[in-house]
């Protein structure tokens, strides 16, 4: 029947149903008040500065028909709900994750996990439109792909015949803890980059953490690789002795590579396994998401022509490369979402191909790189020239080091500025910019670039 009751979360997660009905199939769940429907199932999730416990009754009043906590006031009178359901756990995320592996465990469809320093998102949402060409898919949302959206999204599968999920992490054994609960049968790692290296102190250790995604593989099951990275191409010849491995890449030879390749500003081509690709969006990044979708497609015995028109039609999430032009016709690449060292010179290298307009970079800090900070702004600071930017403008503390790199490439210091924060460069952008200029923004989130666009736009 593949539906989870009542019973279940009572049985499964040491639960106490404090009121309700043990036969309620639950549906629909969600951890936040404000997206509440009629018959949801509301999980109070507790925050570092909030706790869900505290608003069941906001949940019950926008038509939840049953709340699973685990804190309840001892006083509240019961009685008042006898018309809905309450459950109170010892853990309502250890309850989550627990629903979200049984609830796996009830489908026999292919789940393909990805990971990666950089591209998850993307790949994720590349993947998704070719499996959708074959199967009815559910697919990570956004970016739920921690420990609590991962669980979520598993949660809301119905009659799905496929699933596509993300998997981030910070730390090591987070991302085994997510294969345990999505149990992959295709599992996909994009590359090994610096992402969050100020948390793992290597990026051997971030290869360790990625590779916690081949843990519930079984011998006959899928893994797909990035053979132009270097740690997963070094790790190439263990793996195979594991696991069904394909490799995608550019210059390395692999099981689907990239050939006659036509890269441009917002778009590209290329062929491989003999059939020519496009994709609507510029940069070598995407020429690998392709890949990686195409190397699914085969695994799935999906047909090349829908795998092509999949591709064909795949358009990016909010903020990420995407393109906008404002009213005195500059053109916004919009890359906000966020950064770390890899996907930051992927974009500039867009940049760097433009020819006959003026470039303009809006960059701003790379967060959680500890003490790694100074030698990848550094790195980045390498690979900006008088040819590839005209004008760079520099956000935050760390893109000193950015600064100091550029100087020494000879790049006219009259073509820099330098602010704090977004809300400095907000006040003098407009005195900055000029008509028909090509303006590239890229930072952490958290650095808030997203606001600019927002200006710059409106």
């Amino acid at each position: 029947m593949n539906k989870i009751y009542v019973s279940d979360v009572i049985e499964k997660c040491k639960g106490e149903l404090l009121v309700g009905n043990k036969d309620l199939i639950l549906e629909n769940f969600s951890k936040d008040t404000r997206l509440i429907n009629k018959n949801d199932v509301y999980v109070a999730i507790k925050g570092e500065n909030f706790d869900g416990n505290s608003f069941y009754e906001e949940a019950f009043s926008k038509g939840a028909s049953c709340c699973i906590l685990d804190n309840i006031d001892k006083s509240i009178d019961l009685s008042k709900y006898k018309d809905k359901t309450i459950i109170k756990v010892p853990n309502t995320i250890e309850c989550l994750q627990t629903l979200a592996e049984y609830k796996r465990n009830m489908y026999d469809i292919p789940v393909i996990a990805i990971t990666g320093s950089v591209g998850k998102t993307s790949t994720k949402d590349i993947v998704y439109e070719v499996v959708s060409k074959k199967y009815k898919t559910l697919k990570t949302e956004k970016n739920e792909n921690n420990h609590i959206g991962l669980p979520l999204t598993i949660l809301k599968l119905k009659d799905h015949e496929a699933l596509v999920v993300e998997m981030g992490m910070n730390h090591l054994k987070e991302i085994s803890c997510l294969t345990k609960i999505a149990k992959p049968n295709i599992a996909i790692i994009t590359n090994v980059g610096s992402a969050h290296i100020g948390n793992l102190g290597s990026r051997e250790n971030i290869l360790k953490a990625k590779l916690e995604i081949t843990e519930q593989l079984k011998k006959d099951d899928t893994l797909i690789i990035n053979n132009d990275n270097d740690l997963l191409h070094a790790s190439y010849n263990k793996l195979k002795e594991k696991y069904n491995v394909i490799t995608f890449g550019i210059n390395e030879p692999s099981n689907y590579n990239a050939t006659n390749i036509e890269d441009n500003i917002f778009s590209s081509t290329f062929e491989t396994d003999n059939h020519k690709i496009t994709i609507n969006v510029g940069s070598t990044a995407f020429i690998y998401n392709a890949l990686c979708a195409y190397s699914v497609s085969k695994v799935l015995n999906i047909d090349t022509s829908d795998t092509i028109k999949a591709i064909s039609e795949f358009k990016l999430s909010p903020h990420r490369l995407e393109k906008k032009v404002t009213k005195n016709n500059i053109t916004i690449i919009d890359d906000t979402y966020n950064a770390n060292k890899d996907s930051m010179i992927n974009a500039l290298s867009i940049l760097s191909k433009v020819k006959k307009q003026r470039r303009v970079a809006i960059i701003a800090d790379i967060l959680e790189l500890g003490d790694y900070s100074k030698e990848i702004h550094s790195d980045i600071g390498k690979t900006i020239t008088k040819e590839t930017v005209d004008i760079l403008i520099l956000i935050g503390n760390e893109t000193k080091y950015i600064k100091n790199e550029v100087l020494k490439n000879n790049f006219n210091k009259e073509r820099i500025y330098t602010y704090k924060n977004y809300k400095e460069a907000i006040n003098e952008i407009d005195s900055i910019l000029q008509k028909n200029d090509i303006v590239l923004l890229k930072g952490s989130h958290s650095m808030n670039l997203n606001e600019i666009v927002n200006y710059l736009t409106n």
